[in-house]
């Protein structure tokens, strides 16, 4: 069973077919946008890019927070929408898609704060000039988006972007198009006339395109592979990008931490969306001294875990042969605590729990995306550390201690870490999210999500003229002897 196919309808137009993940039954099909269309789409968006970038924060503020607010009124529509096209209850929709929204109130609110003009001083020897750096949005930003998050994912990216002065052309996951085309229809809802969000649709050949006709900055989310690919057609372009990829998050469990709490919320953290999140739960180190009674915790809220009840089907078929290879080489090499390879279906992964696999397992150094936990025992949380950077990727952690959770969480190698807590840096605005090594570069969210969003352009002006010219091929030798007498009373 595949969840997307394209045929050709004509020779000239074609199209793609989305499917219900729990049933397999076609929810809808979409045109696969064409070359054409998206230079036409470019063209458009840079119109209305230099419109927008002329508006005041204030004025992009109110019009952002009125498509917010429209956003919000229609909240039960992209949860259909979302629920139809990646398999996820309507309870986990309903947050994702409120967490959204939160982001387009942060960005559009904070905006002016962070990027409004700074003034800088001129230093001694150009005492005399005036300075100061603007942030100069790109024009056109180009956001490839997921599967796994469809609208909280991709609007970590439109709304900063929208804030900070640029038009955004959206292609979303062919798996999950139907809440990209939602959000292009209630921005249009506000600002009819123009082209602020414009949204393609299609698999890799259309974000290929997108690169091609030389959009201002790419953001991407998706496979550290395909990011690779991005980046090097970015290049290519002289394009500047942002890649958010995956990871093999650890959870770090110390002898001190409240074990009821670690062990339910990395339940959840591993489990929840599928285990499709790739800041969730995959690698677990406990103290060895408290790891009978995590496991025990933890092997008793998972019994009370159904997939189909407490999470949805897996969006992409595709990565149900992941799963079950990784579920098939843990079970060789350890022990299994929940379920076992019975418990990969043919749409719903049942929750997989595996203890004692060694290090250098393919299922403990990639990315698995389902909903499977292994769990390995430490004599200290050096031990933990050491386990939990030695990977290539780096995107995101959880660490659980009452005393020591700090200390911990500065050792690692990561972009964000919970302590304590899981998922928590996701909900907050303020909060840059990304990753480092394989797990990508650059930020969505807070300050540096707006400033991902805008160039830096440096601007001097002479307040008054200096009767010495240093800047000229009249320049004095009295010039000179002056420039070096104030640089070493500078620098003495």
């Amino acid at each position: 069973m595949t969840a997307v196919t394209e045929r050709n309808t004509s020779h000239t137009q074609r199209e793609f077919t989305t499917f219900h993940p729990a049933t397999g039954e076609i929810f809808a099909s979409y045109p696969v946008t064409s070359d054409a269309e998206i230079a036409e789409r470019v063209a458009r968006a840079r119109a209305s890019a230099q419109w927008w970038a002329a508006l005041s924060f204030n004025e992009r503020r109110k019009i952002l927070l009125k498509w917010n607010s429209l956003l919000i009124s229609k909240l039960d529509e992209a949860v259909t929408l979302i629920v139809a096209e990646s398999g996820k209850p309507a309870s986990d929709a309903t947050l994702e898609a409120s967490l959204a929204c939160e982001h387009v109130a942060w960005a559009a609110e904070k905006a002016h704060l962070y990027l409004r003009t700074h003034h800088r001083s001129p230093g001694l020897l150009m005492a005399n000039m005036r300075a100061h750096v603007d942030r100069v949005p790109y024009g056109v930003v180009g956001v490839i988006g997921p599967w796994n998050y469809p609208i909280f994912t991709p609007m970590g990216s439109i709304a900063y972007a929208l804030a900070a002065g640029n038009a955004v052309i959206f292609k979303p996951s062919e798996f999950t198009p139907a809440i990209g085309l939602w959000l292009e229809k209630t921005l249009c809802q506000v600002l009819p006339d123009r082209d602020l969000l414009q949204v393609i649709t299609g698999a890799g050949s259309v974000g290929a395109s997108l690169i091609a006709h030389g959009v201002d900055k790419i953001s991407f989310t998706g496979s550290t592979a395909t990011a690779k690919k991005v980046a090097a057609a970015c290049v290519e372009k002289m394009i500047p990008f942002l890649l958010e990829c995956g990871g093999k998050d650890p959870v770090l469990v110390d002898v001190d931490a409240d074990l009821e709490r670690a062990a339910d919320q990395t339940l959840w953290s591993g489990m929840a969306n599928a285990g499709q999140s790739c800041i969730g739960a995959e690698r677990v180190y406990v103290h060895e001294k408290v790891a009978d009674r995590f496991i025990e915790i933890l092997k008793s809220r998972a019994s009370h875990i159904k997939a189909g009840i407490n999470y949805g089907a897996a969006t992409r078929p595709a990565q149900l042969e992941i799963i079950q290879r990784h579920v098939d080489d843990a079970l060789k090499r350890g022990q299994a605590i929940v379920g076992d390879r019975s418990s990969v279906g043919e749409r719903f992964v049942e929750p997989v729990i595996i203890t004692n696999v060694p290090e250098d397992a393919p299922s403990m150094r990639e990315e698995t995306f389902g909903p499977v936990l292994l769990i390995n025992r430490v004599q200290n949380m050096d031990e933990a550390i050491a386990k939990a950077n030695d990977t290539s990727f780096g995107l995101a952690a959880s660490v659980w201690s009452k005393r020591n959770g700090e200390k911990i969480a500065a050792q690692l190698h990561c972009g964000m870490v919970s302590i304590n807590s899981v998922f928590t840096f996701a909900a907050m605005g303020s909060m840059p999210f990304g990753g480092v090594k394989d797990s990508g570069m650059g930020r969505i969210h807070g300050p540096e999500g707006l400033l991902e969003f805008t160039y830096p352009r440096s601007v001097v002006k002479p307040r008054f003229n200096l009767p010495l010219e240093f800047t000229s091929f009249t320049r004095t030798a009295f010039a000179d002897k002056v420039i070096t007498s104030l640089g070493r009373i500078r620098h003495k």
